[in-house]
């Protein structure tokens, strides 16, 4: 495509950018958005599993997740509960907060977003979050008047809101626990993450995912099992199931194609590994997946 004079097209590095494969892979869309006005002395619960986010607009608001300390929620704050941890929230006065939940495929989001607070605040106030009143703007005039496309657009800034929430995270200071998350976020493993989740059928060797994240052999696999918390082959083969597993679910491919498209070599060598990993052969937990009923690897 041609330019106009003047102009210069900017394009986005996909090259470093594994948090976006990440996110495809559990299949991250956000959900419902509803509006709390509980009143003073009453309260809102969450049952565990339930993946959300509340943004205060009047507060303050007492949040308290089961087994944890007590956070006070001002009007802007937001806060994230990614790893669907129980948890009530109570209002101070006549506070009100609106809640989205997410969707999410929770095989594969499990391990991913383990490493996350059981609830990951960002205060409004503080500097850097002009995103933060701009989308819960767009989520009040959504939910106060809904009209063409509002489904799709409230959908749109929850998981505009949801990645925002990891950059935050990221960027903040600390230790992280290992896992997928922690890895897609750093800036030296970045591009082999995503090297390994966007072609995992590939027989990747260490020494290629060590010049892709520019680091020596011993340096790279270091750093890879502290920031993922397992060696790279191990994450490797880990990764190769989970994809097969979501296209047994999804598809109604031949097994035997799908184990090839993730990396193995024949069909008796996938139904080994699927087996070990997931307590029962690719067909059968096709058919038990079908049927309502799952196994977790």
């Amino acid at each position: 495509m041609t330019q106009p004079p003047g102009n210069h097209a900017v394009l986005l590095d996909v090259s470093v950018d594994a948090l976006s494969d990440v996110l495809d892979l559990i299949h991250l869309r956000g959900g419902e958005l509803t509006m709390a006005r509980p009143g003073e002395g009453s309260e809102v619960r969450h049952r565990a599993g339930g993946r959300v986010l509340h943004i205060v607009q009047r507060g303050p608001v007492d949040l308290r997740v089961t087994g944890g300390e007590g956070t006070v929620l001002e009007q802007g704050d937001l806060v994230l509960l990614a790893t669907g941890a129980e948890h009530r929230l109570r209002p101070e006065g006549d506070g009100a907060w609106m809640s989205g939940t997410f969707l999410v495929e929770e095989q594969e989001a499990v391990p991913l977003l383990a490493v996350l607070p059981p609830a990951l605040v960002i205060r409004g106030s503080e500097a850097g979050r002009e995103w933060l009143p701009l989308c819960a703007q767009t989520l009040a005039a959504e939910i106060a008047v809904p009209t063409a496309g509002s489904k799709v657009m409230v959908s749109r800034v929850l998981d505009l809101l949801f990645i925002l929430a990891l950059r935050t995270w990221s960027a903040s200071a600390g230790p992280r626990e290992a896992g997928w998350l922690t890895a897609a976020l750093d800036q030296q493993l970045g591009p082999a993450m995503r090297a390994i989740h966007r072609h995992p059928e590939r027989p990747w060797s260490v020494e290629e995912l060590a010049g892709l994240a520019s680091l020596s052999r011993a340096a790279f696999c270091a750093r890879f099992v502290r920031l993922v918390g397992e060696p790279p082959a191990r994450h490797l083969s880990r990764l190769r199931l989970a994809r097969a597993a979501d296209r047994l679910a999804t598809t109604s491919d031949a097994v035997g194609a799908i184990g090839r498209t993730v990396g193995y070599a024949s069909e008796a060598a996938f139904s080994r590994a699927f087996s070990r990993a997931y307590g029962s052969a690719p067909r059968a937990w096709r058919i038990a997946r079908a049927g309502g009923s799952s196994a977790a690897p």
